[in-house]
C-alpha cells in the first residue's frame, strides 16, 4: 500500500489558507474550497450530523473532468473564487473537529495473543509447549470475543492535529510509541445505540496514530492505582490525524490493511479483520455511557508491532508513514523537544501533499 492519496471518489480534507484553515472537497489529486452555501450546512459537524454526500458527488465530478469549461457546466460555483487547484500545492491539516476522542485499546487479535501467551509463558515454566502455550492464548480470546467487550478510555480532542506539524518528543522519556489506527468519524448522534444501528451513525472514516510514552502508562509512584492514560497519550500532537475523511458509503472498515513504515521500514503490517471487536461494537459500546457528537473520533485499537515490541522508539529525526487501504497515507516527522518545550530542529511546520 504506497498510495498517499484516498482511493474513493471523492473525500474531505482540511487545508491552511491566507483567511486560516478551510475545508475542501477532494477529487483525484485535486481539492477545492467548500463554503457554507456548497456544503449545504454551516460548517463541518453540522453537515456530518446529516451528511448529503450526492451533493458533493456532483462537485467532485467535474473535479475529476480534465476540461476546464465542462468543470463549469457541470459546477457553476467552480469559478476563480472557488478553483480546482493540485492537492500537492496545499498543507493539509487534520480533517476533522472532534468534540470528543473515544479509544478502544487491546483490539487486535495476533496483538493480544502475543501479549496474553508472554504472561502465560511466564507462569506455565517449562511443562507447556509453545503449541499449548498459543492455544490457551487463541482459547482466551475466542471467549473475550464471544462475552467480553471493547475496552474503551478517553483522549483529549486537543491532542488531535494534521501531519503538517512536526511531532515534538517530550524530553521527560525516551520510550515514545506508535499505535496506527483505523478511526471511525461520528455522524448523526448515537446515545445508547445498539451494534446493530451503530454503524448508521458513522459518518466517515480517517487515519490516527495515537502515540504513547511507556514509562508513563504504568508509572511506580501510584501502586496498584492503574494505568495513567492521560499522561502516557496526552501530550500536545499525540493524536496526528488524517490528513483525509472519506465518506463511510465508500468504506469496508471489516478488512482493511493497516501498514506503519519507519524511516521506510515496515513495523506494523496487518488488516482490520484481525479485530476482535468491529467498529460497530466499539461505537455501540461508547455510546453507553455518553453520546457521540457529530465529528467525534471513535479510534480501533492498534495491531502487532508497535515500538515496545521492536524495542526501537522514537527519537529526534524520525519519518513515521502510516496508510490505510484506501483512505490514504499520514506522513509524521518526529523531532525532540528543547528545554523550553519547542521543537529542537528546524524541520518544516508546513507540508504538502505527496
Amino acid at each position: 500500500m504506497t498510495t498517499a492519496l484516498p482511493t474513493s471518489p471523492f473525500a474531505l480534507a482540511r487545508y491552511r489558507a491566507d483567511e486560516g484553515v478551510r475545508l475542501g472537497l477532494v477529487a483525484g489529486d485535486r481539492i477545492r474550497p467548500l463554503d457554507d452555501q456548497q456544503l449545504g450546512a454551516p460548517g463541518l459537524n453540522d453537515f456530518l450530523a446529516a451528511p448529503d454526500w450526492d451533493r458533493l458527488a456532483r462537485l467532485a465530478e467535474a473535479g475529476t473532468t480534465a476540461d476546464p469549461a465542462a468543470d463549469s457546466a457541470a459546477d457553476p460555483a467552480a469559478d476563480s473564487e472557488n478553483p480546482w487547484i493540485p492537492i500537492s500545492e496545499v498543507a493539509l491539516v487534520e480533517p476533522v473537529e472532534p468534540r470528543q476522542v473515544l479509544q478502544a485499546g487491546a483490539n487486535y487479535r495476533s496483538h493480544v495473543v502475543q501479549l496474553v501467551m508472554g504472561g502465560l509463558k511466564a507462569r506455565a515454566g517449562d511443562d507447556s509447549s509453545p503449541e499449548e502455550i498459543r492455544a490457551e492464548a487463541e482459547r482466551i480470546m475466542d471467549i473475550r470475543a464471544a462475552s467480553g467487550r471493547p475496552f474503551v478510555f478517553i483522549g483529549l480532542p486537543q491532542c488531535v492535529v494534521g501531519d503538517d506539524r512536526p511531532l515534538v518528543l517530550p524530553a521527560s522519556s525516551e520510550v515514545h510509541d506508535w499505535e496506527l489506527e483505523l478511526a471511525a468519524v461520528i455522524g448523526r448522534e448515537a446515545f445508547k445505540v445498539g451494534a446493530d444501528e451503530a454503524l448508521d451513525h458513522v459518518a466517515g472514516y480517517t487515519i490516527v496514530n495515537d502515540i504513547t510514552t511507556r514509562d508513563l502508562v504504568f508509572p511506580g509512584d501510584v501502586g496498584d492505582i492503574g494505568a495513567d492514560w492521560f499522561r502516557s497519550k496526552n501530550s500536545p500532537g499525540f493524536l496526528p490525524t488524517g490528513p483525509f475523511l472519506v465518506p463511510a458509503p465508500f468504506v469496508d472498515p471489516t478488512d482493511l490493511g493497516v501498514r506503519l513504515e519507519l524511516n521506510g521500514e515496515v513495523m506494523q503490517d496487518a488488516t482490520t479483520a484481525e479485530l476482535i471487536f468491529d467498529v460497530a461494537s466499539i461505537v455501540a459500546t461508547a455510546s453507553q455511557t455518553l453520546p457521540l457528537l457529530p465529528g467525534d473520533l471513535v479510534l480501533t485499537g492498534s495491531p502487532a508491532g508497535n515500538g515496545q515490541h521492536w524495542k526501537r522508539f522514537l527519537r529526534d529525526g524520525d519519518v513515521m508513514t502510516g496508510t490505510i487501504e484506501g483512505l490514504g497515507t499520514q506522513t509524521v516527522r518526529c523531532v525532540a523537544e528543547t528545554a523550553g518545550g519547542s521543537a529542537a530542529s528546524s524541520a518544516d511546520t508546513g507540508r504538502s501533499a505527496s
